[in-house]
């Protein structure tokens, strides 16, 4: 075991506790072999100019230029120092900018015609891009022993430059990879050998030398194709595992009851399911015949109906005599489901009661918020047999509820919820019941093999006969705020046209909220005339300014998650019925929410939700035969990436393709929640939006070795780097099912 010890060692002893204590903290690198995987993002080359003109905004840059001039500014009567230096790259113009005492140092140093390597975050200021107070480090220095050293670190090299933080610059990172590189010899190559050879990749130690401290930009591509491959196969055996042993368990095969509740529901349906609808559920029926438990992801376009699908699935297993449990995310989105579900079946949702079917079963509702008596009875049906759907929220995962005999689980949603969660409600069954996933955030498949890896997917793509078309603009609040005002009057158009519309905003604003805000932000006070700084629109203080100005005269209502359920439900209820005119809510009404005359949403800072977080709103409106629309207000400047995103958005209704975006803006960011962060914090290299070819490769690899060995008793050494990858937190992450 020596070998890997040294990639076990705390970096407190190499770097010492300061530099240690930063990268813990800010990068999430604790031991040698964390850094040594901390891959540089990018190479410069000695003498080859970054292209000042693509930096991106607001982020962490790191910039190779030439100093064009520099000159101290003298402002506030003469008693404050500015110093502006001008770089150049011969593609654009970058200033950078020092105050007070730290000028002195800049100003000796960052003479016209030197070169050096700057970083800081940029921003825009008088329209033009700065850094402000970057920390550099001169390329060409004046000391004759700073110069042999400078000379002999870059000259005729390719530069690292390492994703960084303002704590701690790409080249203090590069120095501390010097004092950890020794210990790359003492890699554990996860790889067979023969898996190794055949695909000829550079051995392991080899290629983090290379992607460290390449002498070529072939070193950097051999280094990276290997440690991609490394990535991606380590993740699929793990997945493979998981599939596998999922297979070694006994679950109740639910077979269709001819003449049952699943015939009478379809029987009673005002309409022909899709296509995708009647293909998807078939293969979810062949799965709840087979005698190990069904895994299966439902991914369906927001509106395409997958409810439906998982309704079907549930009366199936209730023919069969099991249960089904659902599991929704809120309270809000439960009592949808619960309404939804009970006005599609019926009579059949009243079994045992009087003018029920008698082909009937009981859906029943648990959320945390029910009064005692119903709750009470609730348990009892569930525990009875009586009641064979349950909808609910994790209230359903309590020690104190009990099932007849638990055969499905739907999970809505399933990136907001816990895998402790969904493990306490599998031990729910006498044997572990079939589980169905749904989620309306279309995931590329990449993605779905990357993440959902242990789950079978089928995707819902076609949206039901009679679905209107949504118009989406965005409304550039700041730079043209008669947008805004007309935006309001479309508001009013719309109800004037007998219909409904939403206003959502990014916050509630009561004093619950602010207390909390305060308490942690007492100490920084931002500048007002900053509109990144401004805290997030609220719910309550814009409805407020609608009610008294631009929607005066209509009735506008609040809807947000501190509201006690009953106000909640009622909301809901009287907007549903019409009685309301615009509902001004939170992201509560994110997911499932369904009143098909809202025809109308507003979104207020757009720019501060996810690109697939807005598709998801947006999927509220146009689900009847009125077309809809949805305005996306921001304040973002119109050269930044938000607004890119914003306009993207806008440009397709086709989810995705949505998901492409995100994934290629935020690279691996949170396109799934923060659920994914075990995945993600093993994908070094990999990027799963660009890396198709070698994920389904490895994928293919991976299956056949743990089909050949599922315990890798011959393969100690890829057991090794499994067992340091899949951490307990990680192997958790990865149970999906």
């Amino acid at each position: 075991m020596d070998r890997v010890s040294s990639f076990d060692e705390p970096l407190k002893k190499l770097l010492g506790g300061a530099t240690a204590k930063v990268m813990a903290e800010h990068l999430g690198l604790h031991t040698v072999g964390d850094l040594l995987h901390h891959y540089p993002r990018r190479y410069e080359e000695r003498g080859k100019l970054t292209a000042l003109a693509d930096l991106p905004l607001d982020e962490h840059v790191t910039v190779v230029a030439q100093v064009a001039d520099a000159r101290i500014l003298m402002f506030n009567n003469g008693r404050g120092k500015r110093l502006e230096v001008t770089l150049t790259d011969g593609s654009g113009r970058l200033q950078l900018v020092f105050f007070g005492h730290g000028v002195h140092k800049p100003h000796k140093e960052l003479l016209p015609g030197r070169q050096a390597m700057f970083a800081g975050k940029a921003s825009v200021f008088n329209r033009k891009m700065q850094l402000a107070h970057p920390t550099y480090q001169l390329l060409d220095a004046s000391d004759a022993d700073e110069a042999t050293e400078a000379v002999d670190a870059f000259a005729g090299r390719l530069l690292p430059i390492y994703p960084a933080c303002k704590q701690l610059d790409s080249w203090r990172i590069a120095k501390a990879v010097d004092a950890v590189l020794p210990s790359a010899q003492d890699a554990v190559d996860p790889l067979p050998a023969s898996l190794r050879e055949g695909r000829g990749f550079t051995p392991l130690p080899e290629a983090l030398l290379k992607v460290h401290r390449p002498q070529t930009k072939a070193d950097v591509e051999d280094a990276r194709a290997r440690l991609k491959w490394d990535e991606a196969f380590v993740l699929q055996v793990a997945l493979a595992r998981r599939r596998y042993a999922d297979t070694q368990l006994p679950a109740v095969a639910r077979r269709p009851v001819a003449g049952g509740l699943l015939d009478a529901f379809d029987a009673k349906l005002p309409f022909t399911l899709t296509e995708g609808q009647e293909k998807v559920s078939k293969e979810i029926f062949d799965d709840l015949a087979t005698e190990h438990p069904m895994h299966r992801l439902l991914q369906g376009e927001v509106g395409s109906g997958k409810t439906m699908v998982a309704l079907r699935a549930m009366l199936t297993v209730v023919d069969a005599g099991g249960q089904a449990a659902m599991l929704a995310p809120t309270e809000v989105l439960a009592q949808q489901h619960h309404r939804s579900i009970t006005e599609m079946m019926g009579e059949l949702a009243e079994g045992g009661m009087l003018g029920g079917s008698d082909r009937g079963t009981k859906v029943v509702l648990l959320t945390g918020s029910m009064g005692m008596a119903a709750r009470r009875q609730a348990l009892l049906d569930l525990v009875t047999g009586e009641a064979g759907i349950v909808i609910g929220t994790h209230a359903l995962i309590e020690d104190k509820v009990q099932f007849h005999d638990l055969g499905l689980v739907v999970v809505d949603e399933q990136h907001r919820f816990g895998v402790e969660q969904r493990d306490a409600l599998r031990s729910k069954g006498k044997q572990p019941p079939h589980l169905l996933v749904m989620t309306a955030t279309p995931i590329p498949r990449t993605v779905a093999m990357t993440v959902f890896g242990d789950l079978e997917t089928s995707v819902l793509d076609q949206l039901p006969a009679g679905r209107s078309p949504i118009a989406s603009h965005v409304v550039p609040a700041k730079d043209k705020p008669h947008f805004l005002a007309r935006a309001w009057e479309r508001v009013r158009e719309e109800v004037e046209n007998g219909h409904q519309a939403y206003v959502v905003c990014p916050r509630i604003g009561d004093d619950a909220e602010e207390a909390e805000g305060k308490k942690g932000k007492a100490k920084k006070k931002a500048p007002e005339e900053d509109p990144e700084k401004r805290p997030p629109l609220a719910v309550l203080e814009i409805a407020d300014e609608l009610r008294k100005g631009a929607l005066a005269g209509l009735s506008v209502e609040v809807l947000h998650g501190r509201m006690h359920p009953d106000e909640k439900d009622d909301v809901m209820r009287r907007f549903a019925a019409g009685d309301v005119d615009v509902l001004v809510a939170t992201t509560v009404i994110e997911v499932g929410v369904n009143v098909p005359n809202a025809t109308a949403m507003v979104i207020m800072d757009a720019d501060r939700f996810g690109v697939s977080q807005l598709h998801q709103l947006r999927g509220r409106v146009g689900r009847g035969s009125a077309p809809g629309l949805c305005l996306l207000v921001s304040e973002a400047h119109e050269a930044s990436p938000a607004r890119a995103r914003l306009s993207a958005v806008a440009a397709t209704l086709d989810g995705f393709e949505l998901s492409r975006i995100d994934l290629e803006q935020r690279r691996e960011g949170d396109v799934l929640g923060q659920a994914q962060s075990g995945v993600r914090s093993s994908l070094r290299m990999l990027t799963v939006i660009d890396d198709e070819e070698v994920i389904a490769a490895a994928r293919e690899e991976a299956v056949a070795i743990v089909a050949a060995d599922p315990e890798l008793e011959h393969l100690p050494e890829l057991r090794t780097v499994l067992a340091a990858l899949l951490d307990k937190d990680r192997e958790e992450y990865l149970d999906k099912g």
